[in-house]
Formats: structure tokens, C-alpha cells, sequence
């Protein structure tokens, strides 16, 4: 939201140095939009060509680079130019301050009263409290003011500075380096994934084989009749059972094999007593 607002703020100053034909006009431009309320992103006015022409203007270059520190830069990088940078009415002074308190707020350890008043060129802790509610009124930042502890204490910061030209291939880098971080993590994600879900066949497999066994066991203990028929039906001859006992519980076909063996049988003793006789 307070982008959008900033944004709208900038639009008229947008169209305006479109007609800005004399450098004179595009310096002057410049000190309109950065004095504005409400104007706090200025990347879409640097871009344009009449603005950026005065980059070619020994008179007016000086315009140019103080809208890029109203842009980026901060308080203190202001007063560590020398190149001779225009002087600051009392409303650039106060947004530039501003700016440089978002800017700071980034860095939520070193916000420290005495820290603050050399970023910002502040003498006195009533000057920084001052600054802090008017950025907050501005929807600038989110915080809480700690004067027991001389510290401000920063919840949120708006999104309203613009990146250095420079800033953006760093960004890329430290996003791929990211990008490449989540990419050997996964990796190590789905390599463990795959040993537990093989471990885990592994465990299925055997509980099957278990299962199985055990049920075949218990079938058997079901059938006890079974496994005592196939047992003594193995160990008759060693129980010493005859013939005719086992033909009691025969068949048909097993009396029949007995009738032709008795006949067989009593013939061969009629011919042994033939032969006594002889």
C-alpha cells in the first residue's frame, strides 16, 4: 500500500520530465519531487532520458546525483560527498533522514540511540524520537521507542527504497546460491526417501514370508487326523501287521489281490507234499 501510494505520489513529476527540454527545468524538477510529500521512490524519474541527461551537464550533473542518493543513498553518504551536491531545503533534509532511518532499520541490531545520531546527524535523543514518529506517520516503518534503554525497537520496515544499480547481479548470486542450496538439499531428501521406502519393502517382504509360514502351521495343527494317517500308513511294516490285519480295513481291489494269493499259495503246498510222497 504505501508503495502504491509513493508510486502515485511520483506520477505527476513522471510527466512533467517529459517537457522538462532545458536542464535548468529537469534540475528544478528534481528538487520539486524529492521536496513533495508522499515521494519516496524516485528509480522510474531517474531512468528518464531528460534526467538523465543532465549526467552531461557540468552545471546541473550535481542535481542528478543528489536524486540518486534520495533514491539509495543515505544521510551519511550525502555528507561524505565532495563532489559539491546542491544544499537540502528543510523538507529534503527531513525525508532524506527519513529514508536513511529505513535504510538503518534493515539492520535491527545497531539501532541504538547513539548509533542513530551519527547515521543521521542528530544531536540530541528528543531530535531521533521526533524523526522516528514522523517516519512512522509516513508509513515508512513499524516501531516501538525504548528511551530506558536509549534503543528503537523496529518491527517492520515498508518496502520503499530503490535497489543501487550495482545491487542486483549480488541479489542474483545470493539467490542462486540459495536456489542451489534447496537443490542439494532435496537431493538429500529424496536419497533418504528412497532408502526408507527400500527398508521398508524389505520389512513388508519378510512379515510375509512370516505370515505365510504361520499359517501353514496352523493349517497343519488343524488337521491332526491327516498327519496321522500319512504316519502310520509309513511305519506299518515296522509295527509288524499282517496281511489280513490290514485287509480289514482294505478295499475291494486289496481283497481280491489277497484271494489270488491264497490260491497261488495253496497250490504251491499241494505240489511240495507231491513231492514228499515221490
Amino acid at each position: 500500500m504505501e508503495q502504491t501510494k509513493a508510486l502515485n505520489a511520483l506520477e505527476p513529476f513522471l510527466a512533467l520530465s517529459k517537457s522538462a527540454a532545458h536542464p535548468r527545468a529537469a534540475a528544478d524538477l528534481i528538487t520539486q519531487a524529492t521536496s513533495a510529500p508522499d515521494t519516496y521512490i524516485f528509480a522510474e524519474l531517474l531512468q528518464q532520458p531528460q534526467i538523465q541527461v543532465l549526467a552531461q551537464n557540468d552545471q546541473f550533473s550535481s542535481h542528478l546525483r543528489l536524486l540518486q542518493f534520495f533514491s539509495y543513498g543515505t544521510w551519511q553518504s550525502y555528507h561524505d560527498d565532495t563532489s559539491g551536491l546542491p544544499s537540502l531545503n528543510d523538507a529534503q533534509t527531513l525525508k532524506l533522514r527519513q529514508l536513511s532511518l529505513v535504510s538503518l532499520a534493515r539492520d535491527r541490531s545497531n539501532l541504538s540511540y547513539g548509533a542513530l545520531h551519527k547515521a543521521l546527524g542528530l544531536s540530541s535523543a528528543r531530535e531521533l524520537e521526533e524523526l522516528v514518529i514522523t517516519a512512522m506517520y509516513a508509513g515508512l516503518l513499524h516501531a516501538t521507542l525504548d528511551p530506558a534503554n536509549e534503543a528503537v525497537q523496529v518491527t517492520s520496515v515498508a518496502p520503499l527504497r530503490d535497489l543501487q544499480p550495482d545491487a542486483i547481479p549480488a541479489m542474483v548470486q545470493a539467490l542462486r546460491n540459495w536456489s542451489e542450496r534447496c537443490d542439494s538439499t532435496l537431493g538429500d531428501l529424496e536419497a533418504q526417501i528412497r532408502t526408507i521406502r527400500a527398508s521398508a519393502a524389505v520389512r513388508q517382504n519378510e512379515k510375509r514370508a512370516a505370515e505365510n509360514k504361520l499359517q501353514s502351521l496352523v493349517r497343519d495343527a488343524q488337521e491332526p487326523d491327516k498327519v496321522y494317517e500319512l504316519t502310520s500308513r509309513e511305519s506299518l511294516p515296522g509295527m509288524g501287521f499282517n496281511k489280513r490285519s490290514m485287509a480289514e480295513t482294505a478295499n475291494p481291489i486289496f481283497d481280491a489281490m489277497m484271494e489270488s494269493e491264497d490260491a497261488y499259495g495253496s497250490e504251491e503246498r499241494g505240489q511240495r507234499a507231491n513231492k514228499r510222497k515221490m
